[in-house]
């Protein structure tokens, strides 16, 4: 499935019928990997499948619809939350911006991706259940969302080691969402970093972010040619007081990225 296209709408893109078509004819062509029983999985956006990837004939009207009642249910479930930056800021801007990212800066047009960017902080962060969010989204969404949901239930540190290493293992669709929520964080802290956030937190911060996004590289060169190019300014920022190794970046004049 192409994750990345150079032109087009999100609604013009997956509102056609002959391009639903298109890949529900794939998908019949590969019934190794497209195998479920399409009779027993209800979902409002894919073709039934293990695969996944195979969206149903789908208007603009049904699409902006699926959107207008997903940002509406992510607002509802952060609505009492605010972002740690100074101004604390809606935390509801944040999947917001995420999804915004995908579409506008990574060409990111799949709707599974960008339902799945506007929920990836909600059984993180607010009482929602995965059961929630795949009867009113669908089991895609939910195993996207899934996929980018630490376990309370461990210890930072160790949430966010499995961050790292798990990035490798992800799906195409997570791994988007990954990057792009990265994009947006990171951008957040360049610019009004969290209260009480020293330096070398938010070198920190950086060096733990990168090794994560090198996990997901080869997903979308736009996504990651802007990442490169936060870290390069990052670098160039805290150039005195970091530990940095060579690395040959066109984004970085003298080459240079922190770790």
């Amino acid at each position: 499935m192409n994750f990345r296209v150079d032109k087009g709408s999100f609604l013009n893109r997956y509102a056609d019928k002959e391009l639903a078509a298109d890949a529900e004819e794939e998908c019949k062509k590969s019934e190794d990997s497209c195998n479920a029983d399409r009779d027993t999985i209800n979902d409002p956006l894919v073709i039934p499948g293990e695969c996944g990837s195979c969206l149903k004939p789908t208007t603009k009207e049904e699409l902006l619809s699926m959107v207008l009642k997903c940002a509406n249910f992510a607002a509802e479930k952060h609505s009492n939350q605010r972002r740690k930056d100074a101004a604390e800021t809606p935390y509801i801007n944040h999947p917001l911006g995420v999804a915004n990212i995908l579409a506008n800066e990574g060409s990111v047009y799949d709707p599974i991706v960008i339902l799945a960017a506007l929920l990836h902080d909600t059984v993180e962060d607010t009482e929602t259940s995965f059961e929630e969010i795949e009867k009113e989204f669908g089991e895609t969404v939910r195993k996207v969302v899934a996929e980018v949901t630490d376990d309370k239930s461990l210890p930072k540190a160790e949430r966010k080691r499995l961050q790292i290493e798990n990035a490798t293992s992800r799906s195409d669709r997570a791994k988007l969402v990954t990057l792009a929520d990265k994009i947006y964080n990171l951008r957040d802290i360049q610019k009004s970093p969290p209260l009480g956030w020293s330096d070398i937190r938010v070198r920190e911060y950086f060096q733990w972010a990168k090794k994560v996004v090198d996990n997901c590289r080869g997903t979308n060169s736009a996504l990651e040619n802007t990442l490169d190019s936060i870290f390069a300014k990052q670098c160039k920022e805290t150039r005195k007081n970091c530990n940095c190794i060579k690395r040959l970046s066109p984004v970085c004049d003298e080459s240079y990225l922190c770790i």
